[in-house]
């Protein structure tokens, strides 16, 4: 069974920063595509960021040049480090799991970030 664990949410004031992790329990970690999407109250989930096995990353064009998304696979954690935070950042953010096996997808419960002005 794989579980995600995201943490790190919070309430910050706007250009402030934090770090979200995400843990995931079992699958092969290392192998496996992540990525952490966001969803805003009467809005569809969105896509955030994604960083491949291989270290290859991607951005939503409303985070780039200020969110930076990684990984520790010794720790089966992935990371979204995100700077100069905006209102419209709020949002439950969620951890994704791409299983390279068979193509199965993951999802955390979430956690909150909250952006005030």
């Amino acid at each position: 069974q794989v579980q995600l664990a995201e943490s790190g949410g919070a309430l910050v004031q706007a250009g402030g920063s934090l770090r979200l992790s995400c843990v995931a329990s079992g699958s092969s970690f290392s192998i496996n595509a992540m990525g952490w999407y966001r969803q805003a109250p009467g809005k569809q989930r969105e896509f955030v960021a994604h960083i491949s096995a291989g270290g290859s990353t991607n951005y939503a064009d409303s985070v780039k040049g200020r969110f930076t998304i990684s990984r520790d696979n010794a720790k089966n954690t992935v990371y979204l480090q995100m700077n100069s935070l905006k209102p419209e950042d709020t949002a439950v953010y969620y951890c994704k799991l791409e299983q390279w096996l068979n193509g199965m997808e993951y999802w955390g419960k979430g956690t909150l970030v909250t952006v005030s002005s």
